[in-house]
């Protein structure tokens, strides 16, 4: 295992922790991506997305392009959700203009039943990333490795791809869910393995996207979405060589069931841009931090409409104190359409307005 530099700025580490921060960190999710020019060259270089994820050197060079240009406190592995599908011989492919797809996705029981977790080999290229990652940033900012929720992957695992309305999907669970639990259970054992090694690789903090938790009803999220999350909590390591490794959960849409996702064991949940900052410092209290909100589109207006909604961000989550964390982000990933100087006025009104009303 090599060794890493010392960390010199773990002001978001200390925030996911509920400890006291001199200014409230910042980073973005898809913060190496499309609206940035120099991705877009780096994403021509490869010739293809997989090209791209699936190369360590291009996924280091991405993963930092960001942290070049602006002082974010954390970087994120660029990589994507799909990979532990495809892993399992699902056969991701990218139709152009279309997003993701699967050549051979889960559509009978004998497909699902002989659904197996991913050989040991088949993500090493990922784990060779964070370790590439974590060695370049040389300590700068701490390294957030990640995966899709065990639902969330199901979604496209069922569907074949996006949907608009998931019916392949909620038929399979409302027809016959002992087999969308079998695929749960498969995924969530899979995501927990999957997390653990780019912990082992040296992630110094993990996230769970549950991008699509919140098409779900109540009650069928708490046993389709919810429920594995957890599972996946109680799998996954929380200590590498003695130090903290946080983890956050992420449900868009999923505002409802505050209280119920901070129950499940991670060190913080993320908010879309629906959720009352206040409202859920007032709900959650002592037990988690909380990471968001701000509407992504709000990156479009002028450099005084994204200071003015910065501050009222800020002011609605309060003074942090002891045991109450914060960390900023976006309510959902950032557009591809955002100007990137949009992005440098947010970074500095984040650290400058956090700075002031610590007074």
């Amino acid at each position: 295992m090599p060794q890493f530099a010392p960390l010199k700025n773990d002001t978001f580490l200390r925030a996911l922790l509920r400890q006291p921060t001199e200014y409230t960190p910042l980073w973005l999710m898809r913060q190496a991506g499309r609206y940035l020019p120099e991705y877009r060259a780096t994403r021509a270089r490869a010739g293809s997305f997989l090209g791209l994820a699936k190369n360590p050197d291009y996924a280091t060079e991405v993963t930092l392009q960001p942290l070049d240009r602006y002082p974010l406190d954390a970087a994120i592995l660029f990589s994507d959700i799909l990979t532990v599908p495809d892993a399992m011989g699902l056969g991701l492919f990218f139709a152009d203009g279309e997003g993701p797809k699967f050549e051979r996705p889960l559509r009978d029981e004998k497909a699902v039943l002989a659904l197996q977790g991913p050989q040991p080999d088949s993500l090493q290229y990922v784990f060779d990333a964070v370790t590439q990652i974590r060695t370049e940033l040389n300590g700068r900012v701490p390294l957030i490795g990640f995966s899709g929720s065990p639902w969330t992957l199901a979604c496209y695992m069922v569907e074949g791809g996006g949907s608009d309305d998931f019916r392949t999907v909620k038929t399979m669970l409302y027809d016959r869910p002992d087999l969308m639990h079998h695929i749960l259970r498969t995924n969530a054992a899979a995501v927990a393995a999957y997390l653990n090694a780019q912990i082992d690789a040296g992630a110094q903090a993990v996230m769970i996207f549950d991008t699509w938790g919140g098409a779900l009803a109540d009650g069928v999220y708490q046993a389709f979405s919810l429920r594995y999350m957890a599972e996946v909590m109680r799998q996954l390591k929380r200590e590498k060589d003695g130090v903290r490794i946080p983890a956050i959960v992420f449900t868009k849409g999923g505002g409802l069931w505050l209280e119920q996702i901070a129950d499940i064991g991670a060190d913080a949940v993320g908010l879309d841009w629906t959720v009352n900052l206040a409202e859920a410092r007032r709900r959650v209290g002592h037990q988690v931090a909380l990471q968001g909100n701000l509407d992504p589109s709000v990156l479009f207006a002028g450099p005084s409409q994204i200071e003015a909604e910065v501050r009222k961000l800020l002011e609605s989550f309060g003074k942090p104190e002891a045991g109450v964390g914060h960390i900023f982000n976006l309510g959902h990933g950032i557009s591809q359409f955002t100007p990137p100087e949009a992005v440098t006025t947010l970074v500095e009104a984040v650290h400058n307005i956090s700075r002031e009303l610590r007074g």
